[in-house]
């Protein structure tokens, strides 16, 4: 088998790892009534680490085999292989929306990695990764304290999704200035590197656990995909010395992939809202908070002394309480 070759078979076999460990992921927090961040008792989500690790394994052996322009692109397929494998083992079908939105930010992300060149050779000083780690745990505590004061469950998912995003991003530039930095007479002179790197992997595996709570699969794992790659390429056009493919073409056509990407992205979180307000839960909700609000109102008594209340809880059929009660002028 050739090097390139079995450079994308390792990267697809990362893809599917990852959209393994997202559909674990997703389900824990469907089921859990306990932490949000951190299910530790829970052996599903400890299998979805070892999945996330596995996929990150394989994606760093696929670019010892092959370039980075080919293995950062098909990294993004893992929004495609997830919809069809939740449908497969879990019996959650994706609408034609969610199917849209996944193949724009998909074809959208791999066109904007395949644009970004990977020829920078510049390393990042002291001083820069000091105001980098400091920008980059600000930014994660904004985003945090923003999901926090969102109202809605899919927004605030999408948020903390974004968050993880940065915290992976970043996370992957500290493992490149690790492993060009790193040297075996001296194993430890990164270790402030890679406190900072583990730190950062922690804390966007914890926010992307939190962010599957409630708002399904497709719009937080693609923010997260989207995210981690876009952040990172900007820290490496901006620090070390990166720049698109193409010259102002490239640049241009990176911007239109980058505007593709995140229209998948707004599809996604649309179509998951869309789903939040019709689903049978709600519906129900809203149904008891309109009757109970017409108890009181002129009317809200019908025929021989029927009165129609809400009934407790939420119910897949109708239920119709009567009770014996005078109407005026009868008793």
């Amino acid at each position: 088998m050739s090097p390139l070759l079995l450079s994308v078979l390792l990267a697809l076999v990362s893809a599917v790892a990852y959209a393994a460990a997202a559909i674990v992921q997703e389900r824990v927090a469907a089921s859990a009534t306990g932490p949000r961040y951190a299910p530790l008792r829970t052996p599903a989500w400890w299998g979805s680490v070892l999945l996330n690790g596995l996929g990150a394994t394989l994606h760093v052996a696929a670019l010892a085999y092959g370039p980075l322009s080919l293995v950062q692109p098909l990294g993004a397929l893992t929004i495609v292989f997830a919809l069809p494998m939740a449908a497969l083992l879990v019996g959650r079908k994706a609408g034609r929306t969610a199917w849209r939105g996944a193949v724009m930010a998909t074809v959208g992300l791999a066109g904007l990695l395949s644009l970004t060149g990977g020829t920078g050779t510049q390393a990042l000083s002291d001083g820069e990764r000091h105001l980098l780690t400091v920008t980059t745990f600000g930014a994660v505590a904004v985003l945090f304290l923003v999901a926090r004061l969102v109202g809605r469950t899919v927004l605030r998912s999408v948020v903390l999704a974004a968050a993880a995003g940065v915290s992976f991003g970043i996370a992957s530039v500290f493992t490149k200035t690790v492993a060009e930095e790193w040297t075996a007479s001296a194993p430890l002179a990164e270790w402030t590197s890679l406190l900072t790197l583990s730190a950062l992997a922690v804390t966007g595996l914890l926010l992307s656990q939190a962010s599957y709570r409630g708002a399904g699969l497709a719009a937080p794992l693609a923010t997260v995909t989207v995210v981690n790659p876009v952040i990172a390429a900007a820290v490496g056009l901006t620090l070390f010395g990166e720049s698109f493919r193409y010259g102002t073409a490239g640049t241009v056509a990176a911007l239109i992939c980058g505007a593709v990407a995140a229209g998948g992205l707004v599809q996604l979180t649309l179509d998951r809202l869309t789903r939040a307000e019709d689903s049978p839960a709600v519906s129900d909700r809203a149904g008891a908070a309109r009757i109970r609000s017409d108890r009181h109102a002129p009317g809200a008594e019908v025929g021989e002394g029927v009165d129609v209340g809400a009934v407790p809880g939420t119910r897949a059929h109708l239920e119709v309480e009567v009770r014996s009660r005078t109407v005026a002028g009868r008793s």
